[in-house]
């Protein structure tokens, strides 16, 4: 149940919370259920509040009630246990958000210290392949063809541009451009897919 929409059962006698919590610590799982059903939306909203995300005050919250099942820990001498399960949730939210800032710092840091020119070896060795397997592919294409891809993919030239270069006519040189990009498709079918 979503913690918002939690409901004290107005048929269920009311127990002080104290009562509550003594019945929690002989080990009545009820009282928890009923804590949450009282305290829940409570827990939810400031969680909500400081973490800024559904889920993750959901899972707060959730956390909250487990802790307080499990570990016990609410003193009824020192404080209600509203003001108990507040201080409890303000200190788990921030220090949720203080880790997550910290992931970041690091990610961060982790991501300047590798230069972005540099690959790691495996993607080098990938793209040293590659362009071994797209050199061969080259020689295998007429020269007129490759002279054209490679002064477009190389060189970075326009068609106009190449056209200019070689003197002929731009319509040849889109026509030699496709029909070497066509060989090369085929040459390369089997490596591609």
């Amino acid at each position: 149940m979503h913690p918002a929409k939690g409901k004290h059962n107005s048929d269920s006698p009311k127990l002080t919370d104290a009562a509550l919590f003594q019945a929690l610590k002989a080990g009545d799982s009820s009282a928890i259920a009923t804590l949450y059903d009282c305290y829940a939306a409570l827990v939810y909203g400031l969680a909500l509040k400081i973490l800024k995300e559904p889920q993750a005050a959901e899972d707060l919250t959730q956390e909250i009630f487990l802790e307080l099942w499990h570990k016990k820990n609410y003193n009824p001498n020192r404080s209600s246990l509203s003001s108990f399960l507040v201080v409890l949730t303000r200190s788990r939210a921030i220090d949720k958000l203080r880790s997550h800032k910290t992931k970041l710092k690091y990610l961060d840091k982790l991501s300047q210290q590798i230069p972005a020119d540099r690959n790691i070896p495996f993607e080098q060795a990938s793209i040293a392949e590659r362009s071994q397997k797209i050199h061969s592919a080259l020689a295998l294409i007429p020269d007129l063809q490759r002279q054209v891809l490679e002064m477009a993919y190389y060189e970075g030239l326009s068609q106009s541009e190449i056209a200019k270069a070689l003197d002929m006519p731009l319509g040849t040189v889109k026509t030699r451009a496709r029909q070497g990009l066509l060989k090369l498709k085929t040459i390369l079918k089997d490596w591609i897919n």
